[in-house]
């Protein structure tokens, strides 16, 4: 195999990840959540890089734009991730830090193809485990 080729990993059957929902997966040691927002499925490190709370528990939501003075503009509606702990935002797209482009969470790439949700990987999984998951948002 190419070096540039990734490996595909059927995490799920589309249908086992509505809208709003949330999954769990260890690869190889590496817990991995999975949300599906907007239509569209994110896959990232279940870490916080501030203190490495699970990300997975954390709201999804917009945030405040920038504008004028006395302007309040909400855009990115269901594209941000926040840690359940100290509040960070991540956008769910890039991965990156609202506060700071140098700060991000690892997201992996994650699409549903047909009825299944796939993940890409740079290398061959050696070890998949769902994991539980629960989580009253």
């Amino acid at each position: 195999m190419r070096s540039q080729e990734k490996h595909r990993l059927v995490l799920c059957s589309a249908e086992e990840l509505q809208e709003g929902e949330r999954r769990l997966f260890e690869v190889d040691g590496v817990e991995i959540g999975l949300i599906r927002a907007e239509g569209a499925c994110y896959a990232f490190r279940n870490s916080c890089p501030h203190q490495g709370v699970p990300m997975l528990y954390g709201s999804v939501v917009g945030t405040m734009l920038p504008s004028e003075p006395q302007e309040y503009v909400y855009g990115l509606h269901n594209e941000i991730i926040r840690c359940p702990l100290h509040g960070w935002e991540f956008n769910l797209k890039t991965g990156k830090a609202l506060f700071s482009p140098q700060v991000s969470i690892k997201m992996y790439d994650a699409k549903e193809e047909g009825d299944e949700i796939v993940l890409y990987l740079d290398r061959e999984p050696q070890q998949i485990v769902p994991k539980h998951f629960a989580c009253a948002l």
